[in-house]
This record gives structure tokens, C-alpha cells and sequence, in this order.
């Protein structure tokens, strides 16, 4: 049975009525007349239908030459006569398409490429794209309505700070967005930073192939380059874009979180009153009526917010996930506004268990927190980028790397220490600080909020930020640098890959997790079971662990098959594990044997587990403190058994294993890949 997606690309169960991550009601319903499932190209096959427009539609899309990873198929379908015709269109799109191959920019989804299929009886041509996991700025901001609440003027600045950057690349690359808006900038799951979605540029190939075909023009709402209200006049009124069109329609989009209204709305409107003034004079520059009197590039704008210069990019290479400057990271995210975002450091998407001020815009270089509190501003003065020097502490906001005088001698050097480690290790910087904010604020949740000082009153929470970051490398430096590595960049499409590596050696992805979360538990014990932690800072650190434990389980080291001696149905396998490791065993079972499993382990220092050969079955024993279980069993095929040492000691122990009244042998057989126990950090919860 096929799997349905909600629109977030969430995984359930072909007859869910609801998503089970996000709630979002489902309706398994065919998809431009077609069966979910269809696959196209002989590679991708069809999910969801996400969208439609004058020239054809869009889909939710696996490709299942990359272990089932998620991409979205923008159709392409001109109402055009004749074959001759159909393939002049085809070729102008390719051409006019290229241009969008050259985008190379973290935050903005890759495109891959076209591919020709027969689809619904006739020849289709198909652009296929990165997907990105995560909400739109407009359900984001629907949410904080809800709440009585909308984006501050911290998040509208950082906001800022975050695409000024993204455009100032694509407009290098000869590029013009043509159609910024909240519904067009997804809060990305990964990291949390903007991407930027739906390009006009896609519109506009399909806009210019049916001018030069001289094609009907189709339906206005389907092809105008810009919405009412975020697009400049020029631009709805004459086509006419540039650069700052782009800029123009940011402004209205801060101006919308901000306010929570409709565009116009807002542009006849008072939203003067709900800025600080240097902000105000930004976005009033940036929507003047007069194209020649707004800022001319994303690079002005920037300069105006008090910003360095931006770095400049090949538009064939992507530009490296680095700060812009040593005052503020570029990558610093925005948090969302809902229950899984309430404290303040957390920066990670919807669906995570876990206002700030308004200030002008040149001091946020200085003391942003933008949600972060000054876990963010302690950690991003210190910690640089990966492999460069950790700029010193500076009390101005030129970011020139002047010694702050506030602190002690004793401090710069424990600051010091932490960097070098932090570099050492090779961890991301940004994903460091996000990873310490969290538990800082954890900790101490009645700072939620507000910035740490640079001076002596807050001295004593200054160390202990340090002294969690000092913990905190303690325990990744267990992880191997590989893993390690990766921490920040880690998405649902490695928890897939996983899955379908785990069952490629006859071994579900539940008992791959129990082995990852005894890991994960015995480093971090504070941290919640029974809740889905992927969406936090701290998910990044299980996924890390699950790749070694993947790999562990891949060298045969972390599972054993038992095998029966000939005409035996017994046998007994010993073993040690180090604190918080597991191994799996397997074993092949007849339907109708009684089983008699015996742990012999010290009282209370393991954790069982038992899994039948199919997922659809529940587990026989899951997380157990129990040492043993005997009964009947129904199915035939490969068990799973998964012992976790739950001390902090070496365990020596023994396990036994019997089957009797044998019906006949059977046949191993990989088991399904499964969705995660209950209580892994890998369960997409409900």
C-alpha cells in the first residue's frame, strides 16, 4: 500500500484521515487523473498534487534513485496545436530554463533537471526541483495571528539580514525573483533559515515560450509575475523588473508579518507607527513609488542596516554556509511561533518540543537576539566560522575585533578553549551555538528572552553558557567526525536513506533506532523519550548517532544472527557492552514455536526489546526492563532482538534463546522497514 504525504511531505499511512506529524487533514484522493504512485521517467514517483497552474501542474514527487528522497515535478503542458508546435515550445523552455540551472545557493532549492515523460496519454515536459521541508512564512505568521501575536521587529531585521544575501546572489546571476511573499519564504525544517520558493522565473519561461509561440495568453491569475500588492507597479502595470522589484516586495512582505493585514492594507495604512524609526527609513526607501529613489541593490540595503560587504560567488558554486560578517550569522534562523518555539533559543521548525525586543537596526549587530537570548550573542562572539580564528569580543558594532574590556582575563580564556575544541571537532559554529542555547535556556527558563550582558551582573550565567558548551563538546566528541560533521545539515531524507540501508542487511529501522536512542540517552539523560526531537538542535545529534550506529550495524559489530545448531532449537550468545551501547540479533522462527527468551544481565541495567518479522505487528517487548518473554508465536520470518546497556558500566551479560514444538523451517526474510518505536527521537509523532 502506497504512503500519503501531507503538503509538508510527512509521511502516513494510505488511510490516514489526518497527518500524524502536523495534523494537516488528508484526503487520499487520485491526482490529475491519475493514481498516487504513477511513476514517471521510469524514476520519480508521483505523491501529491501541490499545485496548478496556466501551463501545468505540480507535484509531490520521490525519486527512487536516490532511496526515495522527496523532489517536487513542475509540468510543463502548453495548450498548443500540433506536434511541431508542442516541440518548439519544449525547446524554448529548455533554453529559457537554463537560466535556473545556474542557481547554486543554499537557500534557494536546487533545480535538477528536465526529463520528457508520457503522462495521461501524451508527452510532458518536467522540471524537477529540490523539495524543502518546512512552513511558509504565511502559515507561520497565521499562527502567531491565532495567538494574537505577529513577527517583531528583530525577526523582521534578521529576516532581512538572512535574504539580502540570497538576492544579492541571484540578481549576479541575471535573475529576478519577480514574486516574494510570505506564501513564496519557507522556514526551512533542517535549519531554520528563509528559502526562497516558486521563483518567477519559472512563470517567466512559460510566459516568454507562449510568446514566441504566439500562444492564447492564459488565465491572468495564472501567469501574472507578482501579486497584487507586493509586486511594484511598474512591474504589474508594464512587466518592467529590476533588482530593486525584488526589494520592493520584501519590504511589503516584512510589513505583512509584521502587521498581520493584507498589503494594501498595510501600504494605506499607519505602519510607520509600529517600527523604530531607522527601520521605517529603510522600508520607506525601499517602497518608493519611484523606482530610481529605492536602493538599487540587495548590497545597499545591507550597507544601510549597518552590514559588511556581501562575499562574492561563481553562479555555478554555492556560496559557502558561512556568517557575512563577525558581528551576526547569516545563518541565524527565526522561530517560529508556536508551542514547539516558546523559549527562546530554540530555533528549529515546526513540530519541535521546545519576543523579543525591538531595537534599531545598527544595534543589532551588536546585541540581536532575534529569539536567541544571549545564549546567541555570547556564542556568535566567540565562535567564528568552522576553521577560521574566533574573533575577540568587541563593544562596538564594527565588529573590528577590539578586546571587550567587561571581560575578565579568566573568561577570554575559557572562551578561547571552547573555540579551539569547537574547531577541533569540526562543528558547525552556528549549529553549536543553537545546540548550547538550548540547553542554557532549558536550564534557566525564566530567561527566555533576554540578552545576557556583556557585564558583571550576568557574569555568573555567562559561565555557565561556557560551561554547558564545555559538556556539551564532552559529549560530541564521542560521535565520529563524519557523523559530527554533518550535525546542522541533517534532513528527513537521511533518516529514509537509513531505512532503506538498515533493511538492505534484514534489519528493521526500529531496532536500528533503539540502538541509536541507548547512545543518544546515556549522553544526553536529560533530554525527554516518548517525544519527537528531530525538529530541535538536539535531533541533529541523534541523527549523528544513528549514522554510526548504522554504520556499526553494517561492519557487523553492533548485529549477530543466531543461528540453531542442527536439530537443536536453542542456544545461547554471550556478550559486553560499553555504557549506553546495544547490539540487535536476529533470528529465524516458525510460526507456531513457543519462544523462551532469557536475558541473564544485573536487575535493572537493560533495556529488551523483541520485534516480530513485520511492522505491522507491535512489538513483543519494546524499551523493556524485563529479562525474559515466552509465548507463541504467529508469524514466521526473521525476529528481532535489541539489548541497550542502560548503565553507566560495562555490562557483561547472556542471553538465551529456545523454540520449541518446531512446525518447519523458515525461509529468513528481510523485515519491512517500519516506522521508529514509540519513544525514539526517530517517531514522526503525531
Amino acid at each position: 500500500m502506497s504512503l500519503l504525504y501531507c503538503s509538508q511531505g510527512h509521511e502516513n499511512a494510505r488511510d490516514s484521515r489526518f497527518c500524524r506529524q502536523c495534523g494537516e487533514p488528508l484526503v487520499p484522493a487520485p491526482i490529475g487523473g491519475t493514481i498516487a504512485g504513477q511513476l514517471l521517467g521510469s524514476r520519480y514517483r508521483l505523491h501529491q498534487e501541490l499545485g496548478q497552474g496556466g501551463f501545468g501542474r505540480t507535484y509531490l514527487a520521490e525519486d527512487t534513485n536516490r532511496f526515495g528522497e522527496l523532489c517536487v515535478l513542475k509540468e510543463f503542458a502548453p495548450q498548443v496545436q500540433g506536434d511541431q508546435a508542442l516541440q518548439k515550445a519544449e525547446e524554448l523552455f529548455a533554453r529559457e530554463a537554463g537560466i535556473l540551472y545556474k542557481l547554486q545557493h543554499p537557500q534557494i532549492p536546487r533545480f535538477r533537471e528536465l526529463f520528457r515523460a508520457e503522462f495521461q496519454g501524451k508527452g510532458r515536459l518536467f522540471l524537477v526541483q529540490d523539495y524543502v521541508s518546512g512552513e511558509t512564512y504565511q502559515a507561520l505568521l497565521q499562527q502567531r495571528l491565532y495567538q494574537g501575536k505577529s513577527f517583531t521587529e528583530a525577526e523582521l531585521t534578521q529576516l532581512l539580514l538572512q535574504l539580502l544575501p540570497v538576492l544579492d546572489y541571484i540578481h549576479g546571476c541575471g535573475v529576478i525573483h519577480r514574486d516574494i511573499s510570505p506564501d513564496n519564504l519557507i522556514h526551512r525544517s533542517q535549519d531554520g533559515l528563509p528559502v526562497l520558493i516558486d521563483f518567477g522565473g519559472v512563470k517567466q519561461v512559460a510566459v516568454a515560450v507562449a510568446s514566441q509561440m504566439h500562444l492564447a495568453a492564459p488565465p491572468i491569475a495564472a501567469t501574472r509575475l507578482g501579486k497584487v500588492g507586493y509586486a511594484p507597479a511598474e512591474q504589474m502595470e508594464r512587466g518592467e523588473v529590476f533588482p530593486h522589484s525584488d526589494l520592493y516586495a520584501l519590504a511589503v512582505t516584512l510589513l505583512v508579518l509584521r502587521l498581520g493585514r493584507e498589503p494594501l492594507e498595510v501600504l494605506g495604512g499607519q505602519w510607520q507607527q509600529a517600527l523604530s524609526p531607522s527601520l521605517v527609513g529603510i522600508l520607506e526607501r525601499m517602497l518608493s513609488p519611484y523606482p530610481h529613489c529605492r536602493y538599487q541593490s540587495a548590497r545597499e540595503v545591507l550597507q544601510a542596516l549597518g552590514g559588511s560587504a556581501i562575499p562574492d560567488y561563481p553562479v555555478t558554486q554555492a556560496p559557502p554556509p558561512q556568517p557575512m560578517g563577525p558581528s551576526y550569522p547569516a545563518t541565524l534562523p527565526i522561530g517560529p511561533p508556536n508551542a514547539a518555539l516558546t523559549q527562546a533559543p530554540a530555533s528549529y521548525p515546526p513540530s519541535s518540543p521546545r519576543k523579543s525586543l525591538a531595537f534599531p537596526a545598527l544595534a543589532l549587530l551588536v546585541f540581536i537576539t532575534l529569539g536567541l537570548g544571549g545564549g546567541w550573542w555570547l556564542g556568535q562572539r566567540w565562535f567564528g566560522s568552522p576553521g577560521k580564528p574566533s574573533p575577540s569580543p568587541t563593544a562596538t558594532a564594527s565588529g573590528n575585533g577590539a578586546s571587550a574590556p567587561e571581560y575578565s582575563a579568566a573568561e577570554q580564556a575559557r572562551k578561547r578553549a571552547i573555540e579551539q575544541r569547537r574547531q577541533t571537532l569540526e562543528i558547525d559554529s552556528q549549529f553549536f551555538v543553537r545546540l548550547v542555547n538550548q540547553a542554557f535556556y532549558a536550564k534557566h527558563p525564566e530567561l527566555a528572552g533576554r540578552q545576557l550582558s556583556k557585564g558583571k551582573p550576568d557574569e555568573t550565567l555567562r559561565a555557565d553558557w561556557d560551561q554547558l558548551a564545555t559538556q556539551t563538546l564532552d559529549r560530541l566528541q564521542t560521535i565520529s567526525p563524519a557523523s559530527r560533521a554533518r550535525m546542522g545539515s541533517y534532513s528527513a531524507d537521511d533518516i529514509r536513506q537509513r531505512q532503506a540501508a538498515v533493511n538492505q542487511v534484514n534489519l528493521s529501522s526500529r531496532a536500528l533506532n533503539d540502538l541509536a536512542d541507548g547512545q543518544f540517552f546515556f549522553l544526553f539523560p536529560e533530554q525527554p523519550r516518548n517525544q519527537n526531537l528531530l525538529d530541535q538542535p538536539i535531533g541533529q545529534v541523534w541523527q549523528a548517532i544513528a549514522s554510526d550506529q548504522l554504520k556499526a550495524i553494517q561492519a557487523g559489530t553492533a548485529l549477530e544472527r543466531i543461528k540453531f545448531p542442527t536439530g537443536e532449537f536453542s542456544q545461547q550468545v554471550n556478550g559486553a557492552l560499553k555504557p549506553g551501547e546495544g547490539r540487535a540479533y536476529t533470528a529465524s522462527l516458525a510460526k507456531g514455536q513457543t519462544l523462551q527468551l532469557k536475558l541473564q544481565a544485573p536487575d535493572q541495567s537493560t533495556l529488551l526489546s523483541l520485534y516480530p518479522p513485520t511492522s505491522k505487528s507491535p512489538p513483543l517487548l519494546s524499551d523493556s526492563r524485563d529479562t525474559g518473554w515466552t509465548g507463541k508465536l504467529t508469524e514466521a520470518g526473521l525476529y528481532e532482538i535489541v539489548v541497550i546497556n542502560n548503565t553507566a558500566q560495562t555490562l557483561n551479560y547472556s542471553l538465551d534463546l529456545a523454540a520449541a514444538e518446531e512446525i518447519s523451517s523458515p525461509n529468513p526474510s528481510p523485515s519491512p522497514s517500519p516506522s521508529p518505536t514509540a519513544g525514539s527521537p526517530g517517531e514522526q509523532k503525531p
